[in-house]
């Protein structure tokens, strides 16, 4: 399904009956990264996974898709769906995504789960490496698609998830250089969550990869100790959802029943 949004159309889908769980992909992803976890969720839940801007089956929304802009687009398909309370599984930038939308709409938020994500803004590091790769996007996109691609994931598993891997790239490719751009400068510019997160009284999980080069895994797990936030880390990398995808439906499952 899709409604029209500021001359944009926004695809999601719609699955089961019940209090509302929605899904947020990563970057260079879309929807269908649900598409193991929806079927056992939308049992008891109405199950929403939404293609964000410039992602998917999405449109973009000129050249900087920031975090908020992404969530208000959120908002307008919640709206059209008449749902008002909700819980949040993000993954990656998908977990940016939650985070605004939760602070712009703190009293609609009953859970929040961060998949391979983090309440952090951008290192000044990770910012000259968004910028350096939205020049080289321009040059060769499929390259630096590829690239930025395979440190997804860790060595091993690209090998052992081989068909699931170059179904996720193909999903990659598929993202226009508009919408990479656009993500790749909203990112970039996102605000610290740090206290946002500590703060906010809805229900908090936070799922790892051990092997998760992109994040600050250490950093992360003494934050969620200090202000009381369940995590579990997995063994592998940033794409929990293949790569360790039992135990990552298990936390899922089980976050969003007790919430």
């Amino acid at each position: 399904m899709t409604i029209n949004y500021k001359e944009a159309s926004i695809y999601f889908s719609v699955e089961g009956q019940g209090s509302a769980v929605v899904l947020l992909h990563g970057f260079l992803e879309d929807s269908t990264m649900w598409d193991d976890l929806t079927p056992r969720l939308s049992q008891t839940h109405t199950v929403v996974a939404i293609d964000l801007l410039g992602h998917g089956k999405s449109d973009a929304l000129g050249y900087i898709h920031s975090m908020e802009a992404m969530a208000e687009a959120v908002e307008a398909v919640l709206s059209h769906l008449n749902i008002v309370n909700t819980t949040f599984i993000g993954h990656s930038m998908g977990g940016y995504v939650a985070l605004a939308f939760a602070k712009l709409y703190t009293n609609r938020i009953q859970g929040l789960c961060l998949l391979n994500s983090t309440f952090q803004p951008d290192s000044e590091e990770r910012k000259a490496l968004r910028t350096r790769a939205n020049k080289m996007a321009q040059q060769n996109f499929e390259a630096i698609i590829k690239m930025s691609f395979a440190n997804l994931f860790s060595a091993e598993t690209k090998i052992q998830y081989e068909k699931a891997y170059k179904k996720a790239l193909s999903t990659a490719l598929k993202t226009s250089l508009q919408g990479y751009m656009a993500a790749n400068e909203g990112m970039k510019q996102r605000e610290d969550f740090s206290a946002f997160f500590a703060l906010a009284d809805f229900k908090k999980l936070i799922l790892l990869g051990k092997k998760d080069t992109l994040l600050d895994l250490d950093y992360i797990l003494y934050y969620a100790k200090n202000h009381g936030i369940s995590t579990s880390v997995f063994s592998e990398g940033h794409m929990s959802h293949i790569e360790n995808k039992r135990e990552f439906l298990a936390s899922i499952v089980a976050f969003v029943e007790n919430t």
